[in-house]
Order: C-alpha cells, then structure tokens, then sequence
C-alpha cells in the first residue's frame, strides 16, 4: 500500500499493545485509515513495537511508559504507578502539541496513556475490544469513552454499557485471500496448520505432533504440517514429526499466515479474537483449543460462534489428549463433504466489513458536534 504523508491531513491516534491479539487489528484500522486520507500514528510500548513490522511505514510509532501488575516481582510493581503517570503526561503533552481528531484504544496496558491523555483532553474517543469478554484496560475505560466497539457478539459489557458489533478487522492480506476457494481433502497432499500465540504455544507443541502420529496411516501419509511453536521447544516438535514420518515446518512465527490458511485443508489454533476472525473470513475447517489459563475465558466465548455454526471443532483444554485430536483430525480430512460444509459454514461466521464498520465509527466521532463527544462518558 503507497500513502503519502500529509502533514494538513486530520490524526488519528491508535492505542494498543502487548500482543498480536491486540496489534493485528490496530494495524487494519491504521491501512484503512490511510486510505481514507488521515495521518495515523500508533502509541504502544516496546514489547508492542515488535507487531509493527507489518503497519504502513508512513505510521507514526509512539513508544509510551507503561507497565502491567501481572509480571514482576514486588519493586516491578511498584513502579507501575509511576511508570503509567509517566506515560500518561507524556501522551497528554504529545497531544497538545499535535491534536488529534479522535483516539482509539485497542486494549492491553500500553493503551492506557492515549485513553487516559484523551480522556483529559475531553477527545472524541473509543475502544475495540476483540474477545467476547472485556479484558482489565478496557473493563476500566468501558464508562470513559464516547463508543465500545466488539469484535465478538455478544460481548459481555458492564451494566449501562452499550456496545457496537463491528466484528474484528483483519489486516489487508486476509482480506486479498477473503472467500478463497477450499480444496477439500482427498488422496493428496493436505495442509495443516498448526497456530497458537506466545502464551497458548506450549500444549500444542506437547500435544498436535503426537496426535497427528496416531491418525490412520491411509491419511497421515498425505498431511503437511506447518506448526508454530516457541524456540524453545522446536527441536523437539521437528523431531516428533520426524518420527513419525511426517512432512513438517515448524518455526516460532509464520509471516505469511494469510496464505497458509488459505492453503490449508485444516487449521488446529488456540481461539484467540484474530485467529477467529481470519479463519472465519478467509473460511476454513479448524479445531480450536480455547487457553485455559486466560482469566475471563474469552477464548471460549470467541470459539463459540463457529462451533454453534458447525465450522470448527471446540475442545477444551481440559479434553484434549493426542487421541482425542488424532480422532476429531482423522474425521475432518477423512470426510471431503463434511469439511467442505465446515468451510462454507466458516464464511457465515466472517465479517469482511469489520474494518469499514470501524472506520464508520471513527469518522462519525470525528464529524460528531463537540458537545455530543468530548467529555462524555456512560457513567
């Protein structure tokens, strides 16, 4: 995508950070955003500036102060007050200095400071939440800002909380590979992919390349692996399938997700908001595994809407055994018909527009009178 910069041109401000849940879409809005002739400017920290590979380079990246409660020891947390006023004064200053038309928070810590500097300033001002669950920052800005936009419906909002269901954007590489076409499975060779975040990676790499061993050798024979899987625990994964007498690539991070997915006869992934959404939109066969280990349990909840549509398998983490994936895998690939439906049913689950709907919202927010925006809140 070619942008060029426009300095006249009205800014958008985008929160976000922490993970790839939270990035991802922060990144469609910024594309879009783009196109539609605004200067777009990213705030996060430093472990959310490692997912900006990906933004248009004409994006502006903030690096803010923040910290979680949630790692470190008891000095660490300590410091988190100090280190959130920091950030906060630094993006109160920053927006002084270059005002923008509207922010918009994604979640995670680091977008503490831009909603908090927005909300100062009586900005117009908004969040996407992407789970069907509220996570901790945007549980706290709910009441604060002008509209809550959700990626999962329903998403379970506080009391006297209205949201819109935009969906989940994807980025501009999903949406070239929306609807593609499914080869369904057969006597030749079949994709799967194998994708789970950073947190979520560890019992798939345990548990996906010894299920897969265990699948009727009539099938196994024909299955190409592509697993993700953290550094520390690729040899291992390669190994297994080595002994198994499988195909597989395995590495820590697939640039080219898109492409896979919409290779792929099947897709075994944790359930987080933006591997759904890409799933859904580009409409695949997939098992999901909800993390057990998140609070809420938003991965649940973000499953939910295409096990109830009958396009991917849910087994919680609780359930899963390599026998009992080896049997749900050997009943998708050995079912053509019956995967073919999945696909089809995964597309009804899509919502290629999310990043339009969202886009709609940011620029109503910004042609909205001042008096229907700044300052007001849902309290």
């Amino acid at each position: 995508m070619t942008v060029t910069k426009r300095d006249d041109a009205p800014l958008l401000v985008i929160a976000a950070g922490g993970t790839g849940g939270h990035m991802f879409p922060a990144q469609a809005l910024a594309e879009a955003m783009l196109e539609r002739g605004w200067r777009v400017k990213l705030s996060t920290d430093a472990r959310g500036a490692r997912y900006t590979g990906g933004f248009p380079h004409v994006v502006e990246i903030e690096q803010v102060s923040s910290a979680t409660f949630a790692r470190g020891g008891a000095l660490a947390k300590l410091l988190v007050g100090p280190r959130i006023a920091g950030g906060v004064a630094s993006a109160i200053w920053g927006m002084i200095r270059d005002r923008p038309r509207v922010v918009v928070g994604f979640g995670g810590y680091p977008s503490i400071p831009a909603l908090s500097a927005a909300a100062a300033l009586r900005l117009p001002r908004m969040i996407h939440e992407q789970n069907g669950v509220l996570g901790r920052v945007n549980q706290l800005f709910a009441k604060r800002v002008d509209t809550v936009a959700c990626g999962t419906w329903p998403t379970e909002l506080p009391e006297g909380v209205e949201g819109v269901h935009t969906g989940n954007p994807v980025r501009a590489k999903v949406l070239e590979r929306a609807a593609a076409g499914y080869i369904a499975p057969g006597d030749h060779p079949m994709s799967v992919l194998v994708i789970g975040g950073s947190q979520g990676a560890r019992i798939l790499s345990d548990v996906v390349p010894e299920a897969l061993a265990l699948v009727p050798e009539a099938l196994r024979r024909n299955i190409r692996v592509a697993h993700q899987a953290r550094e520390e625990d690729m040899e291992r994964v390669a190994q297994t399938y080595i002994a198994a007498g499988m195909d597989a690539e395995v590495r820590p991070f697939f640039q080219d997700i898109p492409r896979r997915l919409s290779e792929a006869q099947l897709v075994i992934s944790r359930a987080g908001a933006s591997s759904v959404a890409d799933i859904s939109v580009i409409g695949r066969p997939s098992i999901l595994i909800p993390l057990a280990a998140a609070i809420r349990d938003e991965q649940t909840a973000n499953a939910q809407g295409l096990a109830r549509a009958d396009a991917a398998v849910l087994i919680p983490e609780s359930q899963l055994t390599r026998e009992s994936l080896a049997e749900q895998v050997a009943a998708v690939l050995g079912s053509p018909e019956g995967a073919e439906q999945m696909a089809r049913a995964a597309l009804t689950q899509g919502r290629p527009d999310a990043t339009e709907r969202l886009v709609d919202l940011v620029e109503g927010l910004a042609n909205a009178p001042v008096a229907a925006t700044s300052g007001k809140t849902r309290d």
